[in-house]
């Protein structure tokens, strides 16, 4: 409980609102193949076509503004962006099996192609906290991803029946390129995994690469919370998009 009034303090900070110009944007629910109906919020260009796709996964605290935030800034550079809300089955993020969240996001996907004006082969993955952790997972999960970043998302962990495997298991064998960035003051995530996760993926072939803001604090990028620093998420977010045009997405 103590985590959500943080949460809800911190919404005071958030900077202004991407506005909805010129985007077809909004709350959607989409088809699962066990008959559930999944949350998700959409935002493409209004006009057009051919756009590049970029699943965007939400932090521990829900499909909420700023994760909406997030996807009208794609929109804006010319994606279609879909967050589904993977939690909305009620548990708490450390109750939802790996498995389950992984078919949400192949759901999430499928609307896309479907509904997204999309063109085919151009797909991206992002994650932020939570969901940065999964954005490794499905681009190790996911054939037709071919880039994706995470945002201090955790990459080590016990493996259980519901998180057998984690970030740092996949690195060796991962083929998606992706960019990880990491505070070097996040206390969540030591700072000895990420030098882990270095070490596992210069075994593999995905030209994974990660990058460590010294000064920043987890969260960093989150422009809501006291945690955020300008510097730092302005300095991802072009590295983030860069990345994206090196591998064909964007």
């Amino acid at each position: 409980m103590a985590a959500r009034r943080d949460f809800l303090a911190g919404m005071l900070l958030a900077l202004a609102p991407t506005d909805t110009r010129n985007l077809e944007a909004g709350d959607i629910e989409i088809a699962t193949p066990d008959g559930e109906r999944l949350p998700a919020y959409k935002a493409m260009p209004a006009r057009g076509r051919n756009y590049a796709c970029v699943l965007v996964i939400e932090e521990i605290f829900g499909l909420h503004a700023y994760i909406k935030d997030i996807c009208r800034r794609y929109a804006k550079l010319g994606y279609c962006a879909v967050a589904p809300d993977l939690l909305f089955r009620g548990r708490d993020p450390g109750k939802v099996p790996d498995a389950q969240a992984l078919a949400d996001l192949d759901a999430a996907l499928r609307w896309a192609e479907a509904h997204g004006r999309i063109a085919a082969g151009k797909i991206a993955v992002t994650g932020y906290g939570w969901g940065g952790r999964l954005a490794w997972l499905y681009a190790a999960h996911q054939p037709k991803v071919r880039a994706g970043s995470a945002w201090y998302g955790p990459l080590a962990g016990p493996s259980t029946a519901m998180q057998p495997r984690h970030p740092v298991d996949l690195a060796a064998g991962l083929r998606v390129p992706v960019l990880g960035l990491y505070g070097g003051q996040d206390r969540g995530i030591p700072l000895d995994t990420v030098l882990k996760m270095q070490s596992q993926r210069r075994r593999g072939r995905s030209g994974s690469v990660l990058e460590v803001y010294e000064e920043a604090p987890h969260g960093f990028d989150a422009d809501y919370r006291e945690s955020y620093r300008k510097r730092e998420a302005e300095d991802g977010w072009a590295r983030v998009l860069a990345w994206y045009r090196k591998h064909g997405v964007g």
